[in-house]
């Protein structure tokens, strides 16, 4: 039998406070800091609008993180919050102790208000908040600062949602009042001109991860466009650190104008299922915001027919940093692995390499595992078979161990050795075991058949003869 601890006086007070909207909405300005982040969280559980609004009018800290309370996005809370922050905005008294500059819709998890403290995202105790709540904005200073609004988004082609519909007209209408951030920017289809506006009102400035996936039937001046469009965007994203392009088909020979202008360099760089060009590789080794990778994501670039001197100087330049590589199915072959393994295993944080799907023979995958055994952090290896398990004169380099006489024999030999007992010859045991299951099958059928007989017996002899229908009914007319 479990004992569930009582409430604490803090949940006490802020369930008698809520029973009393209006004493409520009186009362938040004397509220102790301990009660304000729980009373917010039970108003916005309850759907306690007015007290919520009045919450964010005066809300005490320099964050809002509303985005950690909602599972999915909430039309209602999220005009409830933009009408607190039109109530904030008109109040021209700039000496406001700690007044909101974030409202973050971002969708962390929900016990991320158990540890925030206001300013950061950093657990901070009760003390730290009230030496928070006291520091003062000046004019200038609060002139300097404008209202941010935080959000990740994912673009489509589709129209945008009643959430964001919502946001993006409301901050249409206070452009010159607030900024709105996205550190996480998806683009997973053309720009329409949705996608356009949306771009336009963003800080580019903020985004710090983006990923680009577009579709394969793009049209010659669509490519174009899009591409001045990528590259004009990124002059604005001055603190990018991840960038993914998947199937982007018109990347191939333009690498170079994408990437030259990003003005920090990349922690995580992935170009997948796209073709690349003898100019795109050789930028890539070259490419100063490439010299400090923690992630390289090279999935399905076909390199069978490309030079390996590029891929071996790139692995080289990120050797210090490089933590995880991912070359699945790019087609590399023997002598191009062969040519990129020294610099391999240079690469002494690599954690995870995956070389799954690739033609390599047995006697180079040998090197590649005598390469990567000096590298002590790495902890997850993915590898193809080798080409010779796909050939039955590959039988004899794939041994096995025999633990009863603890030798090795080729696999060709023990598959062999396992059936030659037993072709075209069958033991008097056996033959029982054949008798026994065909008698027992045909039993299984005979019982089964005369169970099906005695049904459909039953269901005739229970349903009404239609002749004697037919005979009662004319006796009725």
């Amino acid at each position: 039998m479990s004992i569930q601890s009582p409430p604490m006086l803090l949940e006490l007070a802020g369930c008698s406070l809520l029973s009393n909207k209006c004493r409520a909405i009186l009362d938040l300005e004397d509220l102790p800091i301990e009660l304000i982040l729980p009373l917010f969280v039970e108003a916005f559980s309850r759907g306690h609008t007015l007290v919520l609004k009045k919450m964010v009018q005066r809300w005490p800290f320099t964050c809002l993180p509303l985005g950690a309370l909602m599972r999915k996005p909430q039309l209602e809370m999220l005009r409830v919050a933009l009408d607190g922050l039109d109530m904030l905005l008109a109040q021209q008294d700039s000496q406001r102790r700690w007044k909101l500059q974030v409202l973050d819709l971002r969708r962390v998890p929900r016990n991320f208000w158990r540890t925030w403290s206001g300013a950061t995202v950093d657990a901070c105790s009760p003390e730290d908040i009230k030496k928070n709540r006291t520091l003062k904005l000046g004019p200038a200073m609060a002139a300097k600062m404008p209202l941010k609004i935080f959000i990740d988004l994912c673009l489509t082609e589709g129209p945008l949602d009643e959430f964001l519909t919502l946001l993006f007209l409301w901050v249409t209408q206070r452009r010159d009042r607030l900024h709105l951030c996205c550190n996480r920017l998806k683009i997973l289809a053309k720009p329409t001109s949705h996608t356009r506006n949306v771009l336009r009102l963003l800080q580019l400035d903020s985004v710090q991860k983006l990923e680009v996936h577009m579709p394969a039937h793009t049209y010659s001046q669509e490519k174009e466009w899009l591409l001045s469009q990528l590259t004009w965007k990124f002059l604005r994203m001055d603190y990018l650190w991840k960038f993914c392009v998947d199937a982007v088909l018109f990347l191939k020979g333009h690498l170079e104008h994408v990437l030259r202008h990003l003005k920090t360099p990349l922690e995580a760089l992935s170009i997948t299922n796209c073709l690349l060009s003898d100019s795109d590789w050789n930028y890539l080794s070259q490419c100063p915001n490439t010299s400090q990778l923690r992630h390289l994501d090279l999935r399905y670039i076909k390199l069978t027919n490309f030079s390996p001197v590029p891929l071996q100087i790139l692995l080289e330049t990120v050797a210090a940093t490089l933590n995880r590589l991912d070359l699945e199915a790019c087609e590399i072959m023997d002598s191009q692995l062969q040519a990129i393994l020294p610099a391999l295993s240079h690469c002494s944080k690599l954690r995870t390499l995956c070389f799954f799907r690739n033609h390599i023979s047995m006697s180079v995958l040998r090197d590649l595992l005598c390469h990567t055994a000096g590298l002590s952090q790495l902890s997850r290896e993915l590898y193809p078979a080798p080409l010779e398990s796909y050939d039955a004169q590959g039988l004899d380099e794939i041994q096995c161990s025999l633990s009863l006489e603890n030798c090795r024999v080729p696999l060709r030999q023990l598959w062999e050795a396992s059936f030659s007992e037993c072709k075209f010859s069958l033991s008097l045991t056996d033959l029982f075991i054949i008798i026994f299951s065909g008698v027992a099958v045909s039993i299984a059928a005979i019982i089964s058949s005369f169970f099906l007989v005695t049904v459909v017996q039953c269901f005739q002899r229970c349903a009404p003869n239609k002749d004697a229908e037919d005979e009662d009914e004319d006796e009725d007319d």
